[in-house]
């Protein structure tokens, strides 16, 4: 399949306005996804909240079995939520934590998760210790291997980094872990959406991901994927009337599905919304996606590397849809207003967000530029013809 780029443009009215490269900020939403929500919204304006929902369970239902299909999972293993921070937060503080035990994570992992790390390690007397990269800067799985013991309570790794183009090797990562019996979460928030995603293929026991990114969902909306292997060690760090059944007045039933992980009241429109951009991403094709994606990232990473003055700072062997640069002489969010004033939209990560990658390269803040299928070499060069001179 190949990406008919006339028919994504025209399902996406922004394309008309902005020169959008902040895909793996919030990308710009198909209508398809826009009319699904507001005509949800119509609905309840209607009829009501609660009847609405009810007219429309169908929808929201298929939105279990889209985002299934999109990672490879079954319905049964999908927990809709807000976001991809509380999918993962739910995911990570189910865990039963004592002291001693050791978390082993990547060098590029965001801040909301080492924070949770750090948390955790002075509540609990945990470790947390970051696996070394190889030689292109991914995470070495001969270094995780090697680090393996009986201690290791979690692997988390971020598949593809706030900071960068880098994809860190996720099938291999879950091979260690499957290997020594530890359980794995995958921080997929960057790569569902622009990379094939298999949960099965990957290994992985936890998966969280967001709606806004590179899937074109709406915002507020966001999933958790939890293998039924590892389901019933785990209970949510909260529980309510849908996670759970009071079943007499001193006892309650955890539900025996991933919707354990989430709560009673909901963005009903944002996950009908959410199902429809999934539904969506499947009709083009994800090797397709993922072949157009990529290839837009490469060329604009040649073209940014001819510029004078222009650092491209990307690792990795493996590399997609998010690039990252410096300009001599410029402060990045000098960069990034001077674009913005020129319509086109990117992005700028900071220190703070990934303080261990960021100081291990000794980096200042980065523009990020996140190209999606829908962008086009047009759009590329316009960001080179924006740029700031060196």
């Amino acid at each position: 399949m190949t990406i008919d780029v006339g028919r994504v443009r025209a399902d996406t009215p922004g394309c008309e306005h902005v020169v959008h490269l902040n895909n793996a900020g919030s990308s710009l939403p198909p209508r398809q996804v826009t009319e699904a929500v507001v005509d949800h919204l119509r609905l309840e304006e209607r009829v009501g909240g609660y009847e609405a929902a009810a007219a429309a369970l169908d929808r929201s239902e298929r939105t279990y079995d889209a985002v299934a299909e999109l990672v490879g999972a079954d319905r049964d293993e999908i927990a809709l939520v807000e976001n991809a921070t509380r999918a993962w937060d739910m995911a990570f503080y189910s865990l039963p934590w004592k002291p001693g035990d050791r978390i082993l994570t990547s060098r590029a992992e965001y801040a909301s998760n080492a924070i949770a790390f750090l948390q955790i390690a002075r509540r609990h007397d945990v470790r947390v210790e970051v696996v070394p990269d190889d030689e292109t800067g991914a995470l070495s799985v001969e270094a995780l291997r090697d680090m393996i013991d009986e201690r290791v309570k979690l692997i988390a790794v971020t598949h593809v980094p706030t900071q960068g183009g880098l994809v860190n090797p996720a099938a291999e990562i879950g091979a260690v872990a499957r290997e020594a019996g530890v359980t794995f979460l995958l921080d997929a928030c960057q790569s569902v959406g622009q990379l094939r995603v298999d949960v099965r293929e990957i290994g992985c026991d936890l998966l969280s991901a967001t709606g806004r990114k590179f899937l074109r969902g709406p915002r507020g909306t966001g999933f958790l994927y939890c293998s039924r292997r590892i389901l019933d060690r785990l209970e949510p760090p909260f529980l309510d009337l849908h996670a759970a059944t009071w079943t007499s007045a001193d006892s309650y039933e955890v539900r025996g599905d991933a919707r354990r992980f989430e709560n009673w009241e909901g963005y009903v429109a944002g996950k009908i919304g959410l199902g429809v951009a999934a539904d969506y991403a499947l009709s083009l094709g994800l090797d397709a996606i993922e072949e157009r994606v990529t290839g837009l990232a490469e060329t604009l990473r040649g073209r940014l590397a001819a510029l004078p003055g222009v650092t491209v700072h990307d690792q990795g062997a493996r590399r997609c849809g998010i690039v990252t640069f410096t300009v001599d002489g410029h402060d990045s969010r000098d960069v990034a207003a001077r674009l913005s004033a020129s319509k086109v939209n990117v992005s700028v990560s900071a220190a703070s967000s990934a303080r261990w990658d960021f100081e291990a390269r000794a980096l200042p803040s980065l523009v990020r530029a996140s190209v999606h299928y829908y962008n086009t070499e047009e759009d590329l060069d316009r960001l080179c013809e924006a740029l700031p001179s060196r």
